[in-house]
């Protein structure tokens, strides 16, 4: 259960952490369509100038994680959430739901109205997921180019009102 974990914003010093519990579950969900890391130390470090990650630990242990990177300066605030990883020994645990409330309860504290993902297609189990807490597919992005796939894909964009 994960009434022990607790949720804290990272800073960079939790970067190379963060590289590998991302890699090790994208890995596990990943490697049928993608052959490569999800990204690199460098990758995270960027990340950090214009978004957080929230991590969720027990006894402080890295048990995943969570990107978020608030739009505050559109007509209607909104956040992008990315990069939700659990460590695969610790999923089906409550850890990624845990990570998903603490994201959004964060940036409705900062007046996000709206929180925007992007999933996979291939994932045929994460629209379902999303859909359940509230999120509704807003359209279809392009997958990028320069990542090489092993059959083609898109990305299917969602939304989630935090009002």
């Amino acid at each position: 259960m994960t009434n022990d974990v607790t949720v804290r914003i990272a800073d960079s010093a939790d970067a190379p952490a963060i590289t590998v519990v991302i890699n090790k579950a994208f890995n596990v969900a990943e490697n049928f369509f993608v052959e490569k890391d999800r990204l690199d130390l460098e990758e995270v470090y960027s990340l950090f100038e214009a978004g957080k990650f929230l991590l969720a630990e027990k006894n402080d242990a890295l048990l995943g994680c969570v990107y978020i990177e608030p739009q505050l300066t559109t007509d209607t605030p909104r956040a992008y959430l990315g990069l939700l990883s659990v460590d695969p020994e610790h999923q089906q645990n409550g850890v990624g739901s845990k990570l998903m409330d603490a994201a959004e309860e964060y940036c409705r504290a900062l007046g996000c109205r709206l929180m925007d993902i992007r999933v996979v297609n291939l994932r045929t189990e994460l629209p379902g997921y999303y859909q359940r807490r509230g999120y509704f597919e807003t359209g279809i992005g392009q997958f990028p180019p320069e990542i090489e796939t092993k059959v083609p894909c898109h990305f299917i964009e969602m939304s989630k009102s935090l009002e």
